[in-house]
């Protein structure tokens, strides 16, 4: 079950994705950290951020709308509170998902990770949609993009994968951009802009007004999203967008996925992540699928030859 990823070694290809796992450590009576192949921290800024205000999670047919505002303790407040409670876990893989406003706010969060042990890689955040500076104006920029990963690159001490938007004309575009720039691996996909109504108020039921749409509403897009950058890059991608099921898992392997992360489904299910580990093993001995590597970039197209 092992998968080697941008340069680290995960026990198993199931990663909790960020924002749904809180700093990790909140986890670890209901997770065994060490059994998932790694997780992914809120995002972190260079200060605290408050959020967006109240309402801002919504349900949905087929998942969830939220617009939480990228709402945070800080980076320093998470080298000196949660990461000394992660050493507990030697084994327990932590990626630190980096925010900032401005191109210089990024830079300054990794120079402080920098310094600190525990941390296994950074995970570039470019594409929150519910912040009203940064975000997803570098995501979408390809410019800006360019400019963020080549500097993060360069300030970086560790693995740097970008988390790319899928609000954009050309999700090629900037995963080849993101790769030229220097990033090791790029995840994909983050929510999509949405939003609801209450037809009785006549209001939006989001205080933002519009919210970030994920859970098994967006696979389909997100599948799509992960085969097209798979053929265009040679770096690893991290798959994500409505996974469920060990069967979504291997769908998104096929599709070009090193490497998977669960994201929305922890809200129903706070064991989800652990859980699709297990369901995931038990697939490939099924399958007789003696390496879980071997699916990536598996699937086959008959018809064309």
């Amino acid at each position: 079950m092992t998968v080697r990823f941008a340069g680290l070694e995960l026990a198993n290809p199931v990663i909790a994705a960020s924002g749904t796992f809180g700093y990790g450590i909140e986890f670890e009576e209901i997770v065994a950290l060490e059994k998932i192949g790694a997780f992914v921290t809120k995002g972190l800024s260079r200060e605290p951020m408050v959020g967006n205000e109240a309402p801002r999670i919504v349900q949905t047919a087929a998942g969830m709308l939220n617009a939480i505002g990228l709402q945070n303790i800080g980076v320093e407040a998470f080298l000196r509170d949660k990461l000394p409670l992660l050493k507990r876990y030697p084994r327990a893989q932590t990626i630190v998902n980096v925010f900032g406003n401005k191109f210089e706010d990024y830079l300054a969060v990794i120079e402080k990770l920098n310094h600190a042990e525990g941390i296994a890689a950074y995970e570039l955040n470019v594409s929150c949609p519910n912040v009203h500076e940064g975000g997803m104006t570098f995501g979408a920029d390809p410019g800006a993009l360019e400019y963020l990963v080549a500097k993060a690159k360069i300030a970086s001490k560790r693995p740097l994968i970008v988390k790319l938007s899928p609000n954009v004309t050309s999700i090629v575009q900037m995963a080849r951009i993101a790769a030229l720039a220097g990033a090791d691996a790029i995840s994909l996909v983050n929510t999509f802009i949405g939003m609801a109504i209450d037809a009785e108020t006549r209001q939006p039921t989001i205080r933002n007004i519009t919210g970030g749409l994920s859970g098994p509403a967006i696979k389909p897009i997100a599948l799509r999203m992960v085969y097209e950058a798979a053929k265009a890059v040679t770096i690893p991608i991290l798959g994500m967008g409505g996974i469920v099921t060990a069967e979504d898992a291997v769908e998104f392997l096929l599709a070009g996925a090193t490497a998977v992360q669960v994201g929305t489904a922890s809200y129903a299910d706070p064991r989800a992540v652990e859980r699709l580990v297990s369901g995931l093993t038990a697939w490939c001995k099924s399958h007789n699928v003696e390496k879980v590597s071997s699916l990536t970039g598996g699937l086959t197209i008959p018809w064309q030859g």
